[in-house]
This record gives C-alpha cells, structure tokens and sequence, in this order.
C-alpha cells in the first residue's frame, strides 16, 4: 500500500512521471498500489496498458471515474522541465497539468478518501492512449466490461472542461467528427486557351461560396450547427502558364445528431453536380448527449454548486473525449476537470485551488451516491 498524499503532493508525483503516449511511465501500477482493496483488471494490448479498478461497497448504483495517465509530447520552448512540477504564483506548471492530471488526481485521492458510507459500486476505468490514436484503449476495456456484466451506471471523465472560471461548465455530451477528401478532376490545358482545357479550381471556385463554413443544420439546445470547414486545397504546378489537371481539398465537419454522414454526402452531391470527381468521407468520432435532467448531471451541478456557488452551464463544445466509447454502451457520461486554456501547449498549467476544488466537488459527488 503507497503512503497517502494528500490531493497536492499527489498530483505533483503524477505530474512527475514522463507518460507520454502511449507509455504510462507506471502511473497505472502506482495508482493501483495507491487504493486499498481494488479489484484490478490489467486488460493490456497493442503496446497499450489499461487497468480497471472496482470495489463493491453495497448493492446501489454503480459510478465510474475514467480516465488517461497518458499525455502528448511536451516539444520545445517550455520555461521549466515539462516533467520536472514547477510552482510559481499559486500556479503548477508541467505537461498534464490541466489534461488531465489535474483531473486524475482528484479523484484518485477522492476515491482514496472516501468512507464506507458508500452504497454502491466504485471503479475507475484508466488508460493509457487517449492522446494517441485509442484503439487498444478505453474501448476495448469496456467490451471486457460487458462481457463481465460490470458495465458502470455512470462515469465522470475528469478531462478540462472549464472556460473561464473553475466550475463554469460540465461537458455532457460531444460533438461527431467527419473528415472529407474531395478529388476534384480537371483536364490540363495552356492558360492561353482556356477553352481547350477544363480548369478544376475554376469549377470549385463556383461551388466554394456555398459550402464554406455552411451549416449543416441549425443546432439545438445541446448542439451548435454542424459547420463545414474547409481545411486544405491543392492543386496546380505552381507555374502561370498552365491551368491544372486535378484539384485535392479536404474537410471537416464536428457534427451534431442532426447531422449524418450520409446527410452530408447527399450536401455535396447536390453541390458538385455532374462534375468529375471522387469524394470519400470517414467517420472519426459519432456525436452523443446524456440527458441533461439525468441523476449524474443534475447530482454533479448541485455538487460544484455547494462547492462553488456557480450555477454551471452545459456544454457539448470542444473536441472529442474517451466519453464517445462510453456513451453508446447506455451508460450516462458527463466531463467536468479544471480550465482549459493551456491543453497541449507550452507551459501548461493549473492553480493550486483549482486541483483542490476538484477533489471537493468529486469528495461531494460521491456522498452523493
């Protein structure tokens, strides 16, 4: 059994270790070590380690905290050593600091600290590829859950969440991703002689008013719009005197449930008419959304509420999360960490007081249960 900490000096030893993904630098033993009378299951796979940790305290609900150790590359130009914590001006500097150590550390030594008040079941799902691509990471995890009919109620992800003041919004659900690759095909011709040669940049330029930054759909109370956003076009020789024989663009659009992917194939087809062209689009990511009068969402806005005095909004903004593996299992999910104003950039940083309330508000949540 590893010495207690307390939720500081805690998150200052993982801030320590080097995890880069998809390497946990033995966070996921220590954490382990860490918490008295868990169950660990080690499901390790593709270079990937992964560990689920439960303790039956009685027969109510069962709450899961998830996860990852793991954090990107710190690259250069950092002030201090990215994994050697720095504190100055009631900040805490390193890589992870707000995602999602910060978060992790919370509730390890929330679930370190609770009683046995607790009246149902407890877990925490880790990995250790978030940051990376996630194939043998959270997923898999919980197709072992299911087939072991351990499958959690609910589960809190501790990722960064807030924007402007710790407490301020609670991610209860996640916008899709779908990226597009459009090959627009031409036929290469002298510039002098326009007509003898079909020019795709022309062609597109026609089109582009009506597809960049449309939206897909008008949102809805939980959704923005799903937007179009064109990210790259090439084409040409870059020379002056002839006019190209294809055109490549890619795009993306973070889609809401009102939109498909084959709702957005049936967009551009409409759009790039009998034009010659080749269009693929993959599915990164689906888009999901927990009730918003849910227990877990209503328990956790009254918890940073008593802990706080705001009233949180609820969010679905952002990127994606581990929460697009947990949701489609029917288990009701909601993201709630610190702010998010330095994830993956130099010199990355959370208060001291943050870390602290976010163990208070998880202390509060899991009373509640």
């Amino acid at each position: 059994m590893e010495q207690r900490l307390d939720v500081i000096d805690l998150f200052l030893k993982i801030l320590s270790v080097e995890s880069v993904t998809p390497n946990d630098g033995g966070l996921l033993t220590y954490i382990e070590n860490y918490l008295e009378g868990f169950e660990a299951t080690w499901i390790n796979e593709g270079g990937v380690k992964n560990v689920f940790l439960t303790k039956k305290f009685g027969e109510g609900k069962h709450l899961c905290f998830a996860g990852h150790v793991d954090v990107v590359p710190p690259g250069k130009g950092w002030d201090n050593n990215p994994f050697v914590p720095m504190i100055k001006d009631g900040y805490i500097y390193g890589r992870g600091a707000q995602d999602m150590k910060s978060g992790l550390s919370a509730f390890v030594q929330a679930v370190r600290d609770m009683d046995e008040n607790f009246s149902g079941r407890m877990s925490l799902l880790l990995t250790s590829d978030e940051e990376g691509p996630g194939t043998y990471g959270t997923q898999i995890v919980l197709k072992h859950l299911k087939e072991v009919n351990l499958l959690p109620d609910y589960c809190i992800i501790a990722e960064p969440t807030c924007e402007d003041t710790f407490g301020d919004a609670i991610k209860i659900g996640r916008r899709g991703s779908i990226n597009g690759y459009l090959h627009l095909k031409g036929k290469q011709g002298h510039a002098a002689y326009p007509e003898k040669a079909i020019n795709p940049i022309h062609n597109i330029a026609a089109i582009l008013p009506n597809i960049a930054a449309h939206n897909l759909d008008d949102g809805d109370e939980n959704f923005a719009p799903s937007k179009l956003v064109i990210t790259d076009i090439r084409s040409g020789m870059e020379v002056t005197n002839v006019s190209p024989n294809e055109l490549n663009m890619m795009f993306n659009v973070r889609n809401s449930t009102k939109t498909t992917q084959e709702s957005l194939k049936a967009f551009m087809e409409e759009q790039l008419g009998d034009l010659d062209y080749e269009l693929k689009l993959e599915q990164g990511s689906y888009p999901f959304i927990t009730n918003r009068e849910s227990y877990v969402v209503q328990e956790l806005s009254a918890a940073i509420f008593e802990e706080t005095g705001i009233s949180t909004k609820l969010s679905t903004a952002g990127g994606t999360s581990d929460g697009r593996h947990i949701a489609p299992y029917g288990i009701e999910v909601v993201e709630f960490g610190v702010r998010n104003d330095r994830i993956h950039g130099l010199n990355e940083r959370t208060t001291i007081k943050e870390v602290e309330d976010l163990y208070n508000v998880f202390v509060n949540m899991i009373q509640r249960f």
